[in-house]
């Protein structure tokens, strides 16, 4: 369909294919391409759900996700963001990105607009199309840290504007939103009451050097505010696919209505073991945060050694976007580095370690680094990404 010719498929993935089939033909591939925490799900998670199983928790929920988890979701919200959702303003989904394309298709005309802060999610962009929207970017550099100028956003809301969009730490730049920053934004949105905040708070508890603040939580914000997280990155559960989102009752009710015909209801033993995660201490979420924030710390040092990369010092997530574009125009048997994305392909083929072109995400001048691997593994991809940088000319 054309609808299909036009979407770009998700750059993350597709460099995860090459380096798994690179890696399939004996090739040692260091691979930090992927968002995912090398972790393990905690013990106590995992053991929820096989109760769930045992106890029968195996038919169809709700779609918008049984009361349980959403009761468990609205805690949560409260006592953590102070954000006021009351259970009937939660949806559950089949990840956080399902909540994010729930909200496109529910809201978006053809020709609405969405302001996107970019460096932005890569399929952030490409849903927005698909649901008939228009991105509209709002750009920042490095030496921003990746925080785009507010602005910007007074400038670019129009009559068409439906939607800002943002995630705060970012994927893939790391940057946090902290308190002054939101109430900047919610100080420029406050004469716009029709535009609804879209807040991706995914890696909330995946923050260093600062804290985490919901933009929803501001005055007058709540009942403007769509916040979507989810399990995937805090607690290491990504292949579960359990991700939420609050937001206005009106808005849940539509995409409920969505999410009734593309999927029905999150699994309902990932659902139960969700809850309990929910309601457990955090203590494995904080020692998987710790040694975020050790690689982190270890990765820029080690990224001092590589000349003329830019980069600024992210406070989440576990995402570098370094400056890469004094390496193109040069060259190297055969190789020639035009781009962000030749100089992906030169990296995975020369040093076999695996990175995403960052002109997925607005950055075309960058390359996205996770470091979501041993500290170890880091070391040695980054030895190898120097040594095959020098060879260009």
């Amino acid at each position: 369909s054309s609808r299909v010719a036009a979407m770009n498929e998700s750059a993350t993935l597709r460099m995860a294919q090459q380096a798994r089939e690179m890696a399939s033909k004996g090739f040692d591939i260091i691979n930090l391409s992927l968002g995912e925490p090398d972790f393990d799900t905690p013990i106590h998670i995992k053991e929820k759900a096989k109760e769930s199983i045992d106890l029968g928790y195996t038919k169809y929920t709700p779609v918008a996700g049984t009361l349980e988890i959403r009761n468990a979701i609205s805690k949560k919200f409260s006592e953590q963001n102070g954000l006021h959702y009351s259970p009937d303003e939660i949806l559950v989904s089949n990840g956080a990105k399902q909540s994010f394309a729930n909200l496109c298709f529910a809201l978006l005309e053809s020709g609405d607009e969405v302001i996107l802060f970019s460096p932005y999610w890569v399929s952030y962009y490409e849903i927005i199309k698909m649901a008939g929207g228009t991105p509209v970017l709002l750009e920042s550099t490095v030496e921003s840290d990746y925080k785009p100028d507010l602005e910007l956003l007074r400038e670019a809301i129009g009559p068409k504007s439906r939607m800002v969009v943002f995630s705060s730490p970012c994927n893939p730049t790391g940057t946090v939103f902290a308190l002054d920053y939101l109430k900047g934004i919610a100080d420029i949105l406050k004469d716009y009451p029709d535009i609804l905040v879209v807040s991706d708070e995914i890696y909330e508890h995946i923050i260093f050097d600062e804290k985490h603040t919901s933009i929803g939580s501001l005055e007058g914000m709540n009942a403007r505010t769509a916040t979507i997280n989810g399990f995937s990155k805090g607690f290491s559960m990504t292949g579960w696919r359990l991700g939420y989102m609050g937001a206005p009752k009106e808005v849940i009710l539509a995409c409920t209505k969505v999410q009734g015909q593309f999927t029905s209801g999150a699994a309902s033993f990932t659902q139960r073991a969700g809850a309990y995660a929910l309601n457990h201490d955090l203590d494995s979420t904080f020692a998987m945060v710790q040694a975020f924030h050790n690689r982190r710390d270890l990765l820029l040092d080690l990224i001092k050694e590589i000349p003329e990369w830019k980069v600024n010092r992210p406070k989440g997530a576990f995402y570098i976007l370094p400056q890469v574009d004094h390496y193109f125009g040069k060259s190297y048997q055969g190789y020639f580095i035009k781009d962000a994305e030749d100089l992906a392909l030169f990296l995975l083929s020369e040093a076999h370690v695996a990175v995403v072109s960052g002109d997925a995400f607005g950055a075309p001048n960058c390359l996205r680094i996770s470091y979501s691997l041993s500290e170890e593994k880091i070391v040695e991809a980054i030895q190898r990404i120097k040594s095959a940088l020098a060879k260009l000319d």
